[in-house]
């Protein structure tokens, strides 16, 4: 009769392991296996608009972190909050990686302005993106002279006093890194953002009586920089314009680009400028035209998502 019991509960454990008779073992860990784009932003007022287009809305918490399942312009998708800065937007990036079928990633949100030719509420989606805050912060060797110590793998761009951009290490099998200053995005994604460029409407104000001196645009190509500080600074502003040829600074969307590099998934980010990062010639504009600049950055997402393939 023991005998029998321990089968039986032996047949128990097996077929709960398993699951339904036919169905495919379901690996360690994961909590949705439907093929999906996740479409990430760093805070709510950015996801907001996104969360509410989205259809069958379905919302799964792992490790802190809510992650909406739905259906967004026709397609599948897994809608998140990374976090503000490079750790957060690493670390949510990852686990939703980890935890759901992810064919690619959209980044959605607000950044600051470096190139003197954008405006305030214009998008941009950079073809690449580095780390400008990757960096050895050199000895002073006399005043106002600084020397890296040897050996540090830099990336020969120009220094901002102390501070000497270095290459970024990626693992990507055990024992071998790669070292790296930028991280492509995928150049199919950047395609589709180029053809829909132009076929988005973008607002132009942020209230009745609060609006932008030229009509916002999309702009598709060029470098993108993150970093963890909020760059609020000419000097430093004028050092990523030169330095980097950066159309636009964030805190969040190189780290993801790494996270994708690193696991082999496509990669696109969508920046909608919400100030110039110290470049405008009073206050920062960030608090005024922030929601500004993330409905536009959502809008052009959805466009985006619309026509992929």
């Amino acid at each position: 009769m023991r005998r029998l019991a321990a089968a039986l509960l032996g047949s128990l454990a097996l077929a709960l392991a398993c699951g339904p008779a036919g169905a495919a073992a379901r690996p360690a860990g994961v909590v949705d296996d439907e093929p999906r784009t996740a479409v990430i932003s760093a805070f709510q007022p950015e996801l907001t608009e996104l969360l509410a287009a989205t259809e069958d809305k379905q919302v799964r918490t792992v490790g802190g972190v809510a992650f909406t399942t739905g259906v967004l312009e026709g397609r599948p998708v897994v809608l998140f909050l990374s976090g503000i800065s490079m750790v957060n937007a690493a670390m949510s990036a990852q686990s939703a990686l980890d935890h759901f079928n992810v064919r690619r990633i959209v980044f959605s949100g607000i950044a600051g302005g470096v190139d003197p030719k954008r405006h305030v509420g214009d998008v941009v989606v950079p073809d690449r993106w580095a780390q400008h805050q990757e960096s050895v912060m050199a000895r002073e060797v006399a005043p106002g002279r600084f020397a890296p110590t040897e050996g540090e793998a830099l990336t020969g761009g120009r220094p901002f006093g102390m501070l000497h951009p270095k290459m970024v290490e990626v693992a990507l099998t055990p024992g071998a890194i790669e070292r790296r200053a930028w991280f492509p995005v995928d150049s199919a994604m950047l395609q589709t953002a180029r053809e829909v460029a132009a076929k988005v409407t973008l607002k132009r104000c942020a209230a009745a009586e609060v609006c932008l001196a030229k009509q916002p645009s999309v702009v598709v190509g060029g470098a993108g920089v993150s970093g963890q500080a909020f760059v609020d600074n000419a000097a430093l502003r004028g050092w990523l314009s030169t330095a980097f040829d950066a159309e636009a600074v964030d805190m969040e969307s190189a780290a993801v680009a790494q996270v994708a590099y690193a696991n082999g998934v496509p990669f696109i980010a969508f920046r909608s400028l919400s100030d110039l990062a110290g470049g405008e010639p009073g206050a920062n504009q960030a608090r005024t035209f922030f929601q500004l600049a993330a409905d536009n950055s959502a809008a052009v997402v959805r466009a985006f998502l619309a026509a992929a393939p």
